[in-house]
């Protein structure tokens, strides 16, 4: 009987690639995408471990609006100031944030306590800025401490220039804020407030009350998995938000840093959640990647820095 050899070499042949393919499957199917995120700059941590579960140009320094606020919480609380003592509102506080519209009236008071919660909670620049003078040694000993505080956190890539975070000269990394959110998450009365939806202050001399609001929408919405958050926005450092909250039962820690657009960081958060549970990357609007791609040339090529623009805030 006649043997087909080339009918068994053909059989081996496509036998053998068969093996590839599976080998080649096998390997890449354990192996997760990365999410696709809006943000130039992003970190996520599991809070309990301090393991990194992904990082997007995480040690890029760039401004961080009023994610600054966070620290002006904790070095305020750090003093051991009297939180039920009122603080006076005064001009030199409005003349700080250069004028910016606030529903707080000049010469009024409001308990500490609740100064520090609209600072936090609703990114109020007027109650920032009267923190940083009521601060023992004024403004001036307030940045000192938050200067020496994120060092102490070994922040080696930050620095403070306001209490407000409306200067641009505040300038972070997201790998940095990392830290800074685990050091928060230590503040009961942080945690309380900056998950807070709405609150409403009670003024003295004269006596009024003002609505508040939180600027996150996750916490605006009841989102209960927040256990402690910041939000900012400056034209340059672009839409903000740090986080600590639980994804797919797990404590993570997450910081975007200069999002495109109002709802951008929002979108990333739930994309992050998702990519927890599922390893599903998501999509992201070709607008933002632009973005970002442009954003990122900048920074790399130290535009940002030099740059002189008049800064516009928004929450």
């Amino acid at each position: 009987m006649k043997k087909n050899y080339p009918s068994i070499l053909f059989y081996i042949f496509f036998s053998f690639c068969i093996c590839i393919s599976l080998s080649v499957q096998a390997k890449t199917k354990g192996k997760v995408k990365a999410p696709n995120l809006a943000s130039v700059s992003a970190i996520v941590v599991d809070a309990k471990t301090g393991k990194i579960l992904h990082k997007k140009n995480s040690n890029l320094v760039m401004p961080i609006a009023s994610i600054t606020k966070m620290m002006t919480a904790m070095v305020t609380l750090d003093a051991k100031l009297s939180l039920k003592e009122r603080i006076q509102f005064k001009k030199i506080d409005r003349q700080r944030v250069n004028n910016y519209f606030s529903k707080i009236r000049i010469g009024s008071k409001l308990k500490r306590a609740d100064v520090i919660r609209i600072a936090v909670m609703a990114s109020e620049n007027l109650a920032a800025s009267a923190l940083g003078r009521s601060y023992p040694g004024g403004m001036k000993a307030m940045v000192k401490a938050m200067n020496q505080k994120a060092k102490k956190l070994g922040m080696k890539n930050t620095h403070f220039a306001d209490s407000t975070g409306l200067s641009v000269s505040n300038v972070s990394t997201a790998k940095d804020l990392a830290k800074m959110v685990k050091a928060a998450s230590k503040y009961a009365l942080i945690k309380k407030y900056t998950t807070t939806k709405v609150y409403t202050a009670r003024f003295k001399k004269p006596r009024y009350i003002v609505g508040y609001t939180n600027t996150n929408l996750l916490v605006r919405r009841g989102k209960k998995e927040v256990k402690l958050s910041k939000t900012g926005y400056l034209d340059l450092a672009g839409r903000c938000l740090v986080m600590q909250t639980r994804y797919n039962n797990k404590d993570v820690i997450v910081v975007l840093l200069d999002s495109f657009g109002k709802r951008s960081p929002v979108g990333d958060a739930n994309r992050i959640k998702k990519w927890l549970k599922t390893g599903k990357p998501g999509r992201v609007a070709k607008s933002a990647v632009n973005y970002a791609n442009t954003k990122i040339a900048l920074y790399a090529s130290k535009k940002v820095a030099k740059r002189k623009v008049k800064t516009k805030y928004k929450l």
